[in-house]
């Protein structure tokens, strides 16, 4: 029971951090460093995502490793697992895969494209990283909202 508590504790948190990071870029940070000018404004987004990532991968691995033990654990694997535990893995691992694509493809493309001042390349990957994320974190909170109540449902 105290693993369980523990893990749970670490999945809502990775949670948090994952989705309210989305949201912090995405509503706050976003409309602030519009204003910048470009090297300015892509060298400010390209260490926000650099620290920001890091985050997101140790979340990715804690959500799976938590979730999946407690799905387990808890639940007795997959067919015992009521509907909100499914509608959050299914969501979760749309969102770690855009997540995967976004990393793998814009931000390596991005990140080398800042390095070298190729500031019309880092525009056109800034813009797919913010439509990556302008999907991914509405899912992020729909999750978390699942999570938060699932289990009120029936």
């Amino acid at each position: 029971m105290k693993l369980t508590a523990l893990l749970l504790t670490l999945h809502i948190l990775a949670a948090t951090i994952w989705a309210g990071g989305m949201f912090a870029a995405y509503v706050c940070l976003r409309p602030a460093a519009g204003p910048l000018d470009g090297p300015a404004r892509f060298t400010l987004w390209r260490a926000f995502f650099a620290k920001f990532f890091i985050w997101v991968w140790v979340s990715v691995l804690l959500l799976l490793i938590s979730g999946y033990w407690m799905l387990v654990t808890t639940f007795g694997g997959f067919a015992g697992a009521p509907l909100y535990i499914n509608l959050m893995q299914t969501l979760g691992l749309i969102m770690v895969a855009l997540f995967v694509w976004l990393f793998h493809g814009p931000w390596l493309k991005f990140k080398r494209a800042v390095d070298a001042k190729d500031y019309s390349t880092a525009g056109i990957q800034l813009n797919r990283i913010r439509r990556i994320i302008m999907i991914n974190m509405p899912l992020g909170l729909l999750v978390v909202a699942i999570g938060g109540t699932g289990r009120f449902w029936g």
